[in-house]
């Protein structure tokens, strides 16, 4: 069982072999949109301090499983957190973020 302040995680591997398999995650990118714009895995942009006032977007997908990132993890991470709080039970940080993405699965994925 998850302690109060574990966020439950996903590696980038496993995020591939879904995707693989045709069953893709609703994906969430709490970037920025200039980041966003540089490199991403094709998800929803909701940047982290809109996350409050945008949680609406995201209620059909509430018993889908929501996968959450940012650049390294931190950000998406505070974001699983809060939607974890607000109700959504099936939420996974991706672990790593986009860093771990080209370093483990897409090389060509440009880091900044």
């Amino acid at each position: 069982m998850l302690g109060s302040s574990a966020v439950p995680e996903m590696t980038v591997r496993e995020l591939k072999t879904l995707m693989d398999a045709g069953k893709r995650p609703m994906l969430v990118d709490v970037r920025g949109e200039e980041e966003y714009a540089a490199a991403n895995l094709d998800g929803m942009l909701i940047r982290l301090d809109t996350l409050p006032a945008r949680v609406a977007e995201l209620e059909s997908y509430r018993d889908e499983l929501l996968v959450v990132h940012c650049r390294s993890g931190a950000r998406s991470a505070n974001a699983v957190q809060f939607l974890l709080a607000n109700g959504f039970k099936n939420v996974r940080n991706l672990k790593g973020g986009l860093m771990a993405w080209s370093r483990e699965i897409d090389p060509s994925m440009p880091t900044y």
